[in-house]
Formats: C-alpha cells, sequence, structure tokens
C-alpha cells in the first residue's frame, strides 16, 4: 500500500502520467466500454480492484449506518488542463485543490470537494470519480471501470482526499493504460519500430563484417576481434531490446530478465566500444604491440563507465514503466557524462601522439588510416556536443512533457550514432588481404599502398632494411617502445 502526500491543502497520490494516443473512431462502441483484442485502435485507462485503507481509529468514529463517512475523488485531466484542476489565488503564488465556502462563487465548487473547472463546451471533462468509505468499514473500492481517450495528449491520473481526518489513507491496485495499437506508453511507442530497423541494420552490418572476416581469416589483426564483439553486442543488444518491446506491447508488463538482459548487454557494447576507441587511438596494434603500463588504466576505465551506465540504465528500464524524475535523473547521468569526457579526452590526447608518431617515422599508408579516423571522431563530438545542448534546451523548455511524442527520438539518436561510429570503423578496418600491413612489425612495409609493394624475384638476396631505431621513441608509462 501506497501513501497520499500532502501538497497544499490536499492529499495527492498521483497514479501516473503518460502519453496516449486517440482512439480510433471506428473502436469507441460507448463511453466507457473496452473492445476486446490488443490492436483494436482503442485508447484507454483502466482501473483495476484499486482499493483504499483507512486507519481502524478513524473508521470507530462512524456507526454502521452512518452512510458515507469518507470520500477519495479520482480525476483523469490532459496537460493543457492542469490549470482546471485547483484554483490559484490573487498572490499567485498559492494554489488551492479543495474547495471552500470563499471559493464557490468564484470556481463553482462544492464545499469539502476537489476544485475542477470544466472544460468549455464538455462539462464531463476533466473525468472524475468518487469512492466513498461506507459507515465504519475500513476499505473503499473504486468500480472497475474504463475512461476512453478520445483526443492525443499526456494524461494525468490523480486520486485527490480533501478530508484532513483521511491523511493516513493508502492505496493498492492497478491501473492498466493502453493506446490503439497495444499496452506501449505513448512516449515509448516508437522505439519499437524503431528497434526493429536497428535490428536489421546491425544484422546486416555483422552478415558483411563476418563475410569479410571469414574470408580473410589468416589475415585478422587482434584489433580485428575486438570489432568482431562489439558488432556481435550490437546484433544481441538490438535484437533483445526489440522482442523486450514486444512482450511489453502484447502483455502490459516489463519483462523484469529479458529488460535486464538488454541493459547488461547494451551497457556492455558501450564499455567495450569506447575501450576500443580509446586503444585504437593509442595505436594499438598499428604502431605499438601491446599497451603495456596502460592497459590497468584502460581497463579501470572501463569498468567505471560500465557500472555508472549500468546503474543508470537499469533504474531508467528495468522493472519501470514511467521516466526518472530530472533530480533523479541529473545524479545519475553526472558520472556518464563525467567518464564520457575522460574517455574524449584520452582518446584525442593519444590521438595526437599516434598522428605525430606516424609522421615522423613517414608511414604514409597508416597516417592517411588515421587521419580518417580522426575525422570520423571529430565530426562525431562536434555532433554529440550539438545534441547535447538541443537535448538540454528540451528538457527545459518542455517540463510538462507537451512534446512528449517527439521524446524518443532523443535515446534513439545515441543508438543511431553508435551505429553509425561502429559502420565506419568496420570500412576503415575491414578484413582483407592487405590488412596486416597496418599491423605492427619491427620490419613494416605500411608507408607503402598495397600496390606499390614490390614484388621481389625469386632467388634474390634480401634487401636491407633501415633500423626503426631512428624514430624509435622510449616512453615506459606507455609501455616501451612505439613503432
Amino acid at each position: 500500500n501506497e501513501y497520499f502526500y500532502s501538497v497544499g491543502d490536499a492529499f495527492i497520490f498521483r497514479g501516473g502520467r503518460e502519453g496516449m494516443w486517440e482512439s480510433k473512431s471506428e473502436a469507441v462502441d460507448e463511453w466507457g466500454t473496452v473492445a476486446k483484442g490488443i490492436n483494436n485502435g482503442k485508447s484507454y485507462i483502466r482501473f483495476s480492484k484499486v482499493q483504499f485503507f483507512r486507519p481502524k481509529s478513524v473508521a470507530a468514529e462512524y456507526g454502521v449506518s452512518d452512510g458515507d463517512t469518507g470520500l477519495v475523488q479520482a480525476v483523469v485531466f490532459e496537460v493543457h488542463d492542469r490549470d482546471r484542476i485547483g484554483y490559484t489565488t490573487a498572490d499567485g503564488m498559492t494554489r488551492r485543490y479543495c474547495c471552500t465556502k470563499e471559493l464557490v462563487v468564484k470556481t463553482r465548487c462544492y464545499p469539502g470537494r476537489l476544485i475542477v473547472q470544466p472544460h468549455a463546451g464538455n462539462e464531463d471533462w476533466p473525468w472524475q470519480t468518487d469512492i466513498y468509505f461506507t459507515d465504519n468499514d475500513t476499505v473503499a473500492y473504486a468500480v472497475d471501470e474504463a475512461v476512453t481517450i478520445t483526443d492525443t495528449g499526456m494524461y494525468y491520473l490523480w486520486f485527490v482526499i480533501c478530508d484532513p481526518n483521511l491523511a493516513g489513507v493508502t492505496i493498492s491496485g492497478q491501473t492498466t493504460w493502453k493506446n490503439p495499437g497495444g499496452y506501449l506508453p505513448g512516449m515509448m511507442a516508437s522505439y519499437l519500430p524503431f528497434f526493429g530497423i536497428m535490428s536489421i541494420a546491425y544484422c546486416s552490418l555483422g552478415f558483411l563484417w563476418f563475410m569479410q572476416y571469414a574470408r580473410n581469416w589468416r589475415d585478422i589483426m587482434p584489433l580485428q576481434n575486438c570489432i568482431t564483439a562489439v558488432v556481435a553486442l550490437g546484433m544481441i543488444e538490438m535484437s533483445t531490446w526489440y522482442f523486450d518491446y514486444v512482450n511489453f506491447n502484447n502483455t502490459g508488463f516489463r519483462p523484469f530478465d529479458t529488460t535486464l538482459w538488454a541493459v547488461i548487454i547494451g551497457s556492455l557494447r558501450k564499455c567495450i566500444s569506447r575501450m576500443l576507441l580509446l586503444v585504437v587511438a593509442m595505436g594499438y596494434g598499428v604502431v605499438r604491440p601491446t599497451l603495456g603500463g596502460l592497459t590497468n588504466k584502460v581497463v579501470a576505465l572501463g569498468s567505471a563507465y560500465f557500472v555508472a551506465s549500468c546503474t543508470l540504465d537499469v533504474l531508467t528500464n528495468v522493472g519501470t514503466i514511467d521516466d526518472l524524475t530530472s533530480g533523479a535523473r541529473i545524479f545519475l547521468v553526472l558520472p556518464v557524462a563525467i567518464l564520457d569526457a575522460i574517455f574524449i579526452l584520452w582518446i584525442f590526447t593519444a590521438l595526437s601522439k599516434t598522428l605525430a608518431q606516424l609522421q615522423a617515422r613517414r608511414q604514409t599508408a597508416k597516417l592517411e588510416l588515421y587521419r580518417r579516423f580522426t575525422n570520423t571522431l571529430a565530426v562525431t563530438v562536434v555532433v554529440s556536443i550539438a545534441w547535447i545542448a538541443y537535448e538540454m534546451y528540451f528538457k527545459v523548455t518542455d517540463q510538462f512533457n507537451e512534446r512528449w511524442q517527439s521524446d524518443w527520438i532523443t535515446g534513439a539518436f545515441w543508438h543511431g550514432m553508435s551505429l553509425a561510429l561502429n559502420a565506419v570503423i568496420c570500412v576503415l578496418w575491414r578484413p582483407n588481404e592487405h590488412a596486416l600491413m597496418y599491423a605492427y612489425g619491427e620490419d613494416s612495409i605500411d608507408d607503402l599502398d598495397p600496390e606499390e609493394v614490390p614484388m621481389k624475384p625469386k632467388g634474390a638476396p634480401p634487401q636491407a632494411v633501415p633500423s626503426s631505431d631512428v624514430f624509435a621513441i622510449e616512453d615506459d608509462e606507455e609501455g616501451g617502445k612505439m613503432e
């Protein structure tokens, strides 16, 4: 059982809020009826076994034939009608929710009840229903009924008590919010087709990558094994999210195990992706054979990011339907944002050193590859910063979720950006017969294009190779000599 909260002069329990699409006209038979089936075009908010409990000490104050001895009101309203619930006093600072004799003339309300100012042209909206405690009963039951949604909007459900004697009342039960196509909340509904498309996109990328991988398995670099892992995790994550939303849409419940699995796989993919970008920027497998002493630092940063990202995603998705409050979300997003900033700073610092090393060695093939990689990352960072600024503007200017229909785009963008970046990396480091040309080696010929590699006649004496020690850079902290 959950308690009501004191809000101004009333006690309010917020039963939920969600974006709802209007019912299709052919699906609405009559007010309050619920058609059979899931994808039936009907949109409604339904009460199921909603009960209210008051303390026995309060119930004992009444007799067995006193009639109605307590009132709880339920109200459903659309976000644009929020000012119709309650009354703002002349000073503009205080909002009254319960009617008094002084407010009867101003609001046409009834004393002791919630102030609801009907919509012009529709006296029945906002929707209201009364639940009464009878005689000395400790339990009051709400009628199991449905509120048909006829207009698209962001809807709120409140339960309100104006009697101070009922301050200790608790509530239990269930409300069902259904959209025309199923049980997915309106703010999440667009994720279903989105993750379907993303699953196809990742599977297509994975098919092309694995085909190249199998065809050139003898020439695979360790770095390409890391890319294979990221692509595989992306395929699993997108498919899991898709089936999670399919199940949610069909049943109205988020399966704990499936959602948790999707969150963990997603956090692992994001963690490994960032670590992959970092080790590529450091030149792992290209200008250095190992990370040396930096391995522990990379693993520590990646582990911290996994924990922070997993915590955020678990609390946002697992077992929840409504979104987090702004304060809670900022508290959880902040560690992820800080770790992302550390990754970005470290990646570009490492890239600068790697580019300088390749330029000094005149390894033109590797240098060109890394310049393309740097340009891709630079564009990604600029676009990401611009999108973060837009997200902040979007959240600040939409405190009541009036633009809920496009809210899903803010989350979907990052999945799309990740796919695009993975695709670019797959193209740059795709397995082929010349892949080992970019690999680290003492006698590397990576400064030549594949077509420029000279063919030595059979039996010809080996040619002298200039010593790489001329350009060697000793850096004990970063894992020894860089090639």
